[in-house]
């Protein structure tokens, strides 16, 4: 049998990594979303001067992007050390992440939120008014993607996670295949040569002179 074939038969074998996959790619994609521009507002100054461009990140209109991104990650890294339930229990915080990430997207990219946020930090007078608002979709879309593959990332280790290995499981199971002569000698078995009057440091060829 291959090592590639133990790995599909094995627990988790292709689940895993698929979950990694997902959380990991969905986490990144918040966060690269969350620093672009979601929205450029045109604010006028009331006195009839020229309207000014305000370029607003999608940071500004929905601030707990990058947090609940932050914290998608960490769960999901928590999700390969722990084990059983409250593997799944980490899988199920996972699941609310991402509608979290997805309401908080919704809710930040619209025209008014998006007036509200550049006039907030605008060097224009308290009189400034948006005259036109433009949202970058592409953005926002990114950002529920994202939020998907947390939903579904979350939802398999809260289903699946259960049956899956721990970190040190590989490791274990490497020890207990291992031959009883590929082990190391105790310190037992040390004292049982020194009382026997032999040297265990010296080879075979030293015992027989």
């Amino acid at each position: 049998m291959t090592v590639a074939g133990d790995r599909r038969r094995a627990p988790g074998g292709r689940e895993r990594p698929a979950c990694a996959v997902a959380a990991a790619a969905g986490a990144g994609l918040v966060l690269v979303a969350a620093g672009r521009t979601w929205a450029t507002v045109r604010l006028s100054g009331g006195l009839g001067g020229p309207a000014r461009p305000v370029a607003v990140g999608g940071g500004e209109l929905a601030p707990a992007l990058v947090p609940l991104a932050l914290a998608a990650l960490a769960a999901m890294v928590a999700v390969f050390a722990a084990r059983g339930a409250l593997r799944r229990g980490i899988g199920a915080v996972i699941c609310l992440l991402g509608p979290a990430i997805a309401v908080a997207a919704l809710r930040g990219a619209t025209a008014g939120r998006a007036a509200e946020a550049a006039a907030e930090h605008s060097t224009l007078s308290a009189a400034a008014r948006a005259a036109s608002v433009s949202v970058v979709w592409a953005w926002p879309a990114a950002t529920l993607a994202g939020a998907a593959a947390l939903l579904a990332a979350g939802l398999l280790a809260a289903v699946r996670g259960g049956r899956w290995p721990g970190m040190s499981g590989r490791y274990e199971r490497a020890a207990a295949a291992a031959p009883r002569s590929a082990r190391p000698a105790g310190a037992r078995s040390l004292w049982d040569a020194l009382d026997r009057g032999d040297d265990p440091t010296a080879g075979p060829g030293d015992r027989n002179r």
